[in-house]
């Protein structure tokens, strides 16, 4: 291969020429995406993360610049040098920014040579992930994921330039901490220089960032590295990277307007459109029972239907027990629904059962004449009512649920949002923001018969709703709020406790006494004893928000370098065994479970 020198330095990126660049001598270097071989001819096209440009060779052209040009392949690197000309009416490529000009090449190096891709590097490539992401230095070549990169860079740029004007300190805080004993599993670090202990990665920066509001910084943010140790979704990575803010002497009002004004910014920056605030509001209460949901997605309506009322009393034993044992019935109607067919309805049936639904009641509401899997158990005035109270008309269907309102919630929430893609019910044009406010403070585990934090143990309760504590604690509201976007939390946050009395509290309705919250927490507890401000904050997901704003499904297609849904990296093959001797240094054995055991 040729050494690259100073003659052969870029002048200009490809996917910038024009026609204004004709008659102009310029120097390129990328990748071969095609080579086409017209005998007298020859047309490189070369890449870079800006786009294509078209190299021509001719009879004008150097032999052995023309012959070095037969040989070039796919995913050679290049440097060429050469004069941007006009192609011509007739070669004009229309589908490129580049198409109607071409560079007539006068020297041309080759960089480096390239085995033939395991894939083609185009966009929208249809090969299976595991292949794409098992060679992802060849995916990342792909046009359309690059500029998925720095797209996200685009939006981590805007949003410390607003924050910064917003008068927010960038503050790193450390990525070694102490294991945490609430929420998701910690991603654990052993210390060799303290054997039998172990750091954790932080799930987020949550104690450090009020540390620094008692520190007196008072606005702070930063792009923060966060790691849970968790089963994975489309939009979950073991680590991932939040916009993470915290500021005193602030309430709801405050936070939401400054993240409102930089949601707006992005907007106007980045998605050139308007963007109308403040946005609407709807408290925790209200998002369950009109969506069954606490990051609904109002595009569309499908809204849940309330019936229990009418059917307590019924003879219908599924929809009178679920009342009586505390649940509620509850549907929603699907307007021109009456057309789907038995076995639609059945694969929606088995959707609920997903989510822990027995079943799905169904009413068909047709000019030929209704039919139902309930109506025969049920008087015709409670199915009138019902019909009344769910606003079913001709050609419309009801879908119906009873169980535990956990279930009902989680089964019609889901299945709305199924119904309205299946149906073609929503406008993907539209961004809805909301926020969620007045969420639990707690929430019980019946399984291990005790309370836990909602959102997490430093969540200020509301005011009016302190007495409940020693009473209902489930009861209690905090405050918090979540930002969302078209059915997805972009982020959330909440005022936090800043009183040893209430952390104290707080401490105790989550069954953590005074020893183990000594432990536990104890430099937080001592740092109250020395002036805590009011503070609250919040953080957004970097990787939905450029997920959504892009569009995109997946979070893996924003991301340089993701995990698969087992937690591991194709490309390097990690998580991988430790040497032995470094296992030995940090005093750690590895036990082999009793499934590694069968296997071997």
């Amino acid at each position: 291969m040729e050494s690259f020198t100073k003659a052969d330095k870029r002048t200009v990126y490809c996917g910038t020429l024009t026609s204004a660049d004709i008659g102009r001598e310029v120097t390129v270097t990328g990748w071969c995406q095609r080579q086409r071989d017209l005998g007298s001819l020859i047309f490189i096209d070369l890449r870079d993360r800006t786009g294509i440009v078209q190299l021509a060779f001719d009879d004008g052209t150097d032999r052995e610049i023309f012959e070095k040009a037969f040989g070039i392949r796919a995913e050679y690197v290049l440097a060429a040098k050469g004069t941007v000309r006009s192609r011509g009416e007739g070669a004009i490529n229309r589908n490129i920014p580049t198409g109607e000009i071409e560079i007539f090449v006068t020297s041309l190096k080759i960089l480096a040579s390239a085995e033939t891709p395991p894939f083609a590097i185009v966009e929208k490539s249809d090969v299976k992930a595991e292949l794409r992401l098992k060679h992802r230095y060849l995916d990342l070549r792909r046009p359309d994921l690059q500029r998925n990169i720095i797209a996200r860079s685009e939006i981590v740029r805007i949003a410390r330039n607003y924050f910064a004007e917003q008068g927010f300190i960038d503050i790193e805080t450390p990525c070694l901490i102490k294991p945490t004993p609430e929420g998701a599993r910690d991603y654990l670090v052993p210390s060799r220089v303290h054997q039998g202990k172990f750091y954790a990665l932080p799930q987020s920066p949550q104690l450090y960032k009020q540390l620094l509001m008692y520190s007196g910084f008072d606005r702070y943010f930063q792009i923060a590295r966060c790691f849970r140790d968790e089963d994975l979704r489309a939009d979950r990575q073991p680590e991932f990277t939040q916009i993470d803010e915290e500021m005193s002497f602030a309430d709801e009002e405050d936070i939401m307007a400054v993240n409102e004004g930089f949601l707006k910014k992005l907007f106007d920056e980045f998605m050139h459109q308007p963007l109308e605030i403040p946005f609407k509001r709807m408290t925790w209460k209200e998002a369950m029972n009109r969506f069954g949901s606490d990051k609904p997605d109002t595009r569309f309506g499908l809204e849940l239907c309330d019936i229990s009322d009418l059917v307590k009393d019924s003879g219908f034993s599924v929809f009178k027990g679920a009342v009586e044992a505390g649940g509620s019935v509850r549907g929603i109607t699907v307007p021109g629904g009456a057309k789907m067919t038995r076995k639609e309805i059945d694969s929606l049936t088995d959707f609920v059962k997903t989510y822990g639904a027995k079943g799905l009641a169904w009413y068909k509401n047709t000019a030929g004449g209704p039919t139902s899997s309930f109506a025969k158990f049920l008087t015709e005035d409670e199915t009138a009512a019902i019909l009344d109270r769910m606003q079913v008309g001709e050609g419309d269907l009801a879908l119906i649920v009873a169980a535990k309102n956990k279930v009902v919630w989680d089964s019609l929430g889901a299945l709305r949002c199924e119904v309205a893609k299946r149906l073609g019910l929503i406008d993907k044009s539209k961004f809805n923001f909301l926020w969620v406010t007045e969420f639990p403070l707690l929430e019980y585990s019946e399984e291990d018969g005790r309370f836990y934090a909602m959102h997490h143990p430093f969540t200020m309760p509301m005011e009016e709703d302190l007495p409940l504590l020693d009473t209902d604690p489930g009861a209690v509201r905090a405050r918090a709020y979540d930002c969302v976007l078209n059915g997805t939390e972009l982020g959330g946050g909440s005022i936090r406790i800043h009183t040893t009395e209430m952390q104290t509290k707080m401490f105790e309705a989550l069954g953590i006494g005074p020893e183990e919250a000594q432990e536990k927490f104890g430099f937080l507890l001592e740092a109250f004893e020395y002036g805590v401000p009011p503070h609250g904050g919040l953080a957004f997901g970097l990787d939905r928000v450029v997920c959504l704003l892009l569009g995109l499904e997946d979070i893996r297609d924003v991301i340089a370098f993701p995990k698969v849904q087992n937690a591991s990296e194709l490309l390097s093959k990690c998580p991988a065994p430790a040497d032995p001797k470094a296992l030995e240094e940090l005093g750690i054995a590895v036990v082999k479970t009793e499934e590694e055991e069968e296997d071997v």
